[in-house]
């Protein structure tokens, strides 16, 4: 049994030593380097061959990749790097690691064309001037046979301990038991459903609904298919916390099993999340936690890899054991882990760590989406873009001098853009090209600047000058798919400031991608109705399947009522507060227990939360807040208890509208008084007009799909288990359209409620 393991990993194992820097960044972008290595290859002979395959092996290593380029008439191999700046300022162990690459490709081409000696060089591609720095060096067979071998002899014990692991994992994965005594009902067709779209390679839209154990139901089908499909990874990814910590219990649950799997179970956090020394910048002259980190990498990743559940405490004492940094460290055993549980982001940005290293090394990956209803929205986020002319000015007034010129520049571009626009909103078809020029210019300028300043930039305009970064990126790839947007504020100023916006409409064009590069992805929620409106936005491949998995409740137990003698329209909602106050008050008096409030707006919610605080003093109130935290969503959650009565006040689509658990008398009912439409506002009408444009279903894609989407979320958070009783008040005479209960679970029987209103 041999291990594959492609060059530059190879090489980032062995060959990086010394201090975490990151000084010498930002790199270029993905496409500015493609751009630049086929600049580089267009200005050589006729003769030049560009991305050589190249392969070798040491014993049980097998070494792959691409070298950059080879022209036969020097005989000179060519590994290029693109960068921006000043190339004096880059780390000498980051120089080291750009030869050890080289050396590498220089000994399999000569194994390959059977050559006595070789020209290497290092060519450095300024991505800003286009210039070359050259860097040449001859070296026999015989030295790079000699490099070649000695890399791979260290990294050959550590194969070999990855390959046992693998064997392991792979044996005892195949003969896995379904950790608990059974399946629920509608477990089962998931599980099932889960198995063959990754042994079938296609991609799978589950509609399964809240209580059937869907994490347990869909980690144990792929951890069976890990050795027939010859899988290396399972990434987890979720919207939210709370996603991720059901996920880490449901790998808990099965590594606790009888005959599980050898698995090493990596949770990822967000930077600022893990970092020790947030006031410190990531190098060895400021944080002790990146001086000398290569070094004692190693003896740290051995560590790790003997641990089963790599969760934030554990990584973190890991790597405060050997001093190094637990978020780095993290990113490492991403490398190392079997199942990775992530943020979206880690697979569907742009910059994608999961989806990078996937890429880079080949693997065959299975990708889980939690809650995949949330991708659409966080997928038209992570490809926006905004810039806000407020922390322009303020940048503007404390930037070091040399930056001054060119951020003066942008401002005057924005200025022009701002002052032809008569209204205070306003939509356009393409982004502004001088604009778009300055803003290229000035982040150049801040690239240079930080490199020959590595002391670096203040915080704010630190931020800023990403969030151009950005900018300019999204920029690149706008087609139709995005709306361009200037909306004036602050107008009461002799000049209004404005906010400048890229807006990511349809996410398909870049998820689409990251679908079809893994073996299988899984798209898992209880709300993924309609199918066509999440396979649009989505991109999900042709072939994709779609099943809507029997639910485990029975009507019975869900007493669903639409109230429809109350709107809670805008306009209405001021004769609105009374009657939905009486209706809590007789539904509580009738059955008192735990029930959600739940309202389109902070606004609305107070109003009457304040109204029943007066009219009906007896009954315990709790309410969510604008902007809480972790500590202060749980003590929300906590006042729910098997004891308690009382009713706890959310803003539906909010922290409390899903993926939360409060099984039986934590939670006996909902009030939900609002359909959960969109906020009419010049933004989401020109999100309407284009998804009409495209679709031809403006209002359904823009507010009908999304908002009774959260609806039947909140709904959700009732019945919990296969033995709990509870009732939904929907509260809106909307919710009797048949289009609108169309969109209803089947499950539900619902009913008309006749509500008399206070006279």
């Amino acid at each position: 049994m041999s291990y594959s393991i492609a060059v530059r990993a190879l090489c980032e194992f062995t060959a990086k030593v010394g201090d975490l820097d990151l000084r010498f960044t930002p790199s270029p972008t993905a496409l500015e380097g493609i751009v630049g290595h086929r600049t580089v290859a267009s200005r050589r002979s006729d003769g030049y061959q560009s991305e050589v395959p190249l392969e070798g092996e040491y014993k049980t290593l097998r070494v792959k990749g691409r070298a950059d380029g080879y022209d036969p008439g020097q005989n000179c191999l060519e590994e290029v790097k693109t960068y921006r700046g000043d190339l004096s300022k880059q780390p000498p162990n980051h120089r080291q690691l750009h030869w050890a690459q080289a050396k590498i490709y220089g000994w399999l081409m000569c194994r390959k064309l059977d050559l006595a000696q070789i020209n290497l060089a290092l060519v450095y591609f300024d991505i800003v001037s286009e210039k070359e720095t050259c860097l040449v060096e001859a070296f026999s067979a015989a030295q790079l046979q000699e490099f070649f071998e000695q890399h791979c002899a260290l990294f050959l014990h550590w194969a070999e301990q990855e390959m046992a692991h693998r064997d392991a994992r792979n044996q005892a994965a195949q003969h896995l038991a379904f950790p608990h005594v059974g399946f629920r009902p509608g477990q089962r067709h998931l599980a099932e459903s889960v198995f063959k779209a990754v042994s079938t390679g296609r991609c799978l839209m589950a509609q399964a609904p809240t209580g059937i154990g869907k994490t347990v139901g869909t980690l144990f089908p792929m951890l069976k298919t890990l050795a027939p499909q010859k899988l290396d990874k399972v990434f987890f990814l979720t919207a939210k916390t709370p996603g991720r910590k059901l996920a880490l219990d449901a790998a808990q649950v099965i590594l606790q099993s009888t005959g599980a799997p050898p698995l090493r179970v990596l949770e990822m956090i967000a930077r600022d999340k893990a970092c020790e020394h947030p006031d410190k910048a990531c190098h060895g002259e400021s944080c002790p936690l990146a001086r000398g980190f290569y070094d004692r990498l190693p003896a740290a990743r051995q560590a790790a890899s003997q641990l089963s559940l790599l969760n934030q405490a554990a990584l973190r004492e890991v790597a405060l054991a050997h001093e190094i940094c637990p978020y780095y460290l993290s990113q490492e055993m991403a490398r190392w882990a079997d199942v990775v549980v992530a943020d979206y982001n880690y697979y569907f940005d742009f910059s994608a760590l999961l989806f990078g290293l996937a890429q880079a090394n080949n693997w065959t990956v299975a990708v889980l989406v939690d809650e995949a209803h949330n991708l659409v929205e966080r997928g038209r986020q992570m490809y926006s873009a905004s810039l806000d002319q407020s922390t322009l000015n303020g940048v503007r007034k404390t930037a070091p001098e040399a930056l001054k010129k060119s951020l003066q520049r942008v401002n005057r571009e924005w200025n022009a853009l701002h002052n032809q626009q008569s209204g205070v909103y306003q939509a356009y078809d393409k982004a502004p090209e001088k604009l778009l020029q300055a803003l290229f210019s000035c982040s150049a300028s801040i690239g240079d600047y930080l490199n020959d300043h590595p002391q670096g930039l203040d915080s704010t305009l630190q931020n800023f000058y990403f969030e151009m970064l950005q900018f300019c990126r999204v920029a690149e790839l706008f087609d139709e798919q995005f709306l361009f947007d200037i909306s004036k504020r602050d107008l009461d100023r002799q000049r209004p400031l404005s906010q400048l916006c890229l807006r990511n409409v349809v996410p398909a064009g870049f998820i689409r991608p990251r679908l079809t590069a893994a073996r299988s992805t899984v798209l898992f929620s209880a709300t993924l109705s309609p199918k066509h409106y999440y396979a649009d936005l989505l991109g999900t491949p042709a072939n994709t399947v779609w099943i809507d998995v029997e639910s485990p409740f029975h009507a019975d137990q869900l007493q669903v009522h639409i109230v429809s003698q109350i709107s809670t329209r805008f306009v209405h909602r001021q004769a609105s507060l009374e009657p939905i106050v009486e209706l809590i008050a007789r539904q509580f008096d009738q059955r008192p227990g735990n029930y959600l409030a739940f309202f389109s707006s902070f606004d609305y919610l107070q109003q009457v939360l304040q109204l029943l605080a007066e009219r009906h003093p007896h009954i315990t109130l709790w309410s969510q807040s604008r902007g809480m935290g972790e500590a202060q969503r749980q003590d929300f959650l906590d006042q729910f208890t098997t004891h308690s009565q009382g009713v706890g006040f959310a803003v539906l689509g909010g922290a409390f509208g899903e993926g939360i658990d409060l099984p039986g008398a934590r939670l006996i009912g909902a009030f939900i008084a609002t359909l959960g439409l969109a906020q009419l506002n010049p933004v989401n009408e020109q999100i309407k007009h284009r998804m009409a444009a495209i679709f031809g279903a403006g209002y359904d894609y823009t507010y009908l799909f999304p908002g009774v989407q959260k609806v039947v979320q909140a709904a959700g958070r009732v019945i919990r288990t296969q033995q709990d009783q509870g009732v939904v008040m929907l509260i809106d005479d909307r919710f009797g359209e048949s289009k609108v209960k169309q969109l209803f679970p089947r499950w539900w029987s619902v009913e008309p409620t006749h509500f008399r209103a206070i006279e």
